[in-house]
């Protein structure tokens, strides 16, 4: 599963997720050459002892980059932004501006959305607080980013950043929390997103996302790779 990174130095791990994609668009829109090693966490191949030795936390993506290895995200889209000297603000008051919005991505947009999707999506139990709490708080998010998209083209400003890339990757699954209104209620996000969308990176990331293929079913094997934390241990 796994490649040894002899054929080119840049190694993703990937499973189809908005996280995994940030770092796809971005490697696409640097148009670096790059292996894909999938890993399929519905299969629980994120735990295995390959896969921890590139990321401790069992998380995808993580990326090999000849003797760098790098894990999250947002740790990802950094350090590749810098070392390629892209993407980036070159002013620090500008960067500044881009790397709160990363950060409210980080902190705010992704957490609040994942634990929407899983209460609504995964959860064993209805639990109509939890799903309450979690997707207003996502609501909120969305009102902060509209406002400021109306506002300015990209959240940095007028500059196209790394920050973009990772609104992109959430953004783009908020119909799993929203249902078919999508992003409806958030013209300013959707104007955004059909901009960014268009992109010939971000069409080439999607193209590279639909050529691999994970399990999809929600089975126990599936929970348990998901959530081995919610397992009871028989005393």
């Amino acid at each position: 599963m796994f490649n040894d990174g002899t054929e080119k130095m840049l190694n993703l791990y990937f499973h189809a997720t908005p996280n995994s994609m940030k770092v796809a668009v971005l490697l696409q829109e640097l148009e670096l050459p790059f292996d894909v090693s999938p890993v399929d966490i519905f299969k629980g191949e994120q735990h295995t002892p390959e896969f921890r030795a590139v990321n401790p936390n069992g998380k995808v993506p993580a990326m090999v980059d000849g003797d760098v290895t790098i894990f999250d995200s947002h740790a990802i889209l950094l350090y590749l932004a810098e070392k390629h000297g892209k993407f980036l603000p070159g002013e620090l008051k500008n960067k500044a501006v881009m790397l709160s919005w990363l950060q409210f991505v980080a902190t705010g947009l992704s957490p609040f959305s994942g634990q929407a999707i899983h209460f609504l999506h995964y959860a064993p139990e209805d639990i109509p607080y939890a799903k309450n709490r979690y997707v207003k708080e996502l609501e909120r998010h969305y009102a902060v980013l509209d406002h400021r998209l109306g506002q300015a083209r990209y959240l940095a400003g007028d500059e196209y950043t790394i920050a973009d890339m990772a609104l992109w990757g959430w953004a783009a699954s908020a119909g799993y929390v929203f249902g078919q209104k999508g992003l409806g209620d958030y013209p300013n996000v959707t104007r955004f997103m059909d901009e960014v969308t268009k992109r010939p990176a971000v069409q080439r990331a999607l193209d590279m996302k639909a050529k691999h293929t994970f399990k999809a079913e929600l089975d126990t094997e599936t929970r348990r790779a998901m959530f081995p934390q919610n397992e009871t241990v028989a005393a």
